[in-house]
């Protein structure tokens, strides 16, 4: 049987059992994130932004998230330079990523 479009798409996560509690709560922080990194670019927050995106640059690959450890390090270099438009980009990327992650435990 071929894999659907739908498993293509996804970002297969393996996860210690012991954090299960622990990352559906680490994910909508990252949601939060998201909203709060839009509000700030309204304001021209840049600092902000960049503390929120070295956050995920933290703890993203600590959780096995390295996607998420890979947008907050590029979100922080568009913060640092003030880039409205790569910063709005990463967004994009870690929503996408958000929507398409999937946890297995093991």
């Amino acid at each position: 049987m071929e894999p659907t479009e739908n498993n293509l798409d996804r970002i297969v996560v393996k996860a210690d059992p012991d954090l299960q509690d622990l990352l559906p709560g680490y994910l909508d922080n990252r949601l939060q994130d998201i909203a709060a990194i839009n509000h700030a670019l309204l304001c021209a927050d840049f600092e902000l932004i960049q503390r929120l995106a070295h956050s995920m640059k933290g703890s993203g690959g600590g959780y096995g998230f390295d996607g998420i450890t890979k947008i907050g390090a590029a979100m922080e270099l568009c913060a640092q330079g003030q880039q409205a438009e790569g910063i709005k980009e990463q967004v994009q990327n870690l929503k996408q990523y958000l929507e398409k992650v999937e946890i297995v435990y093991d």
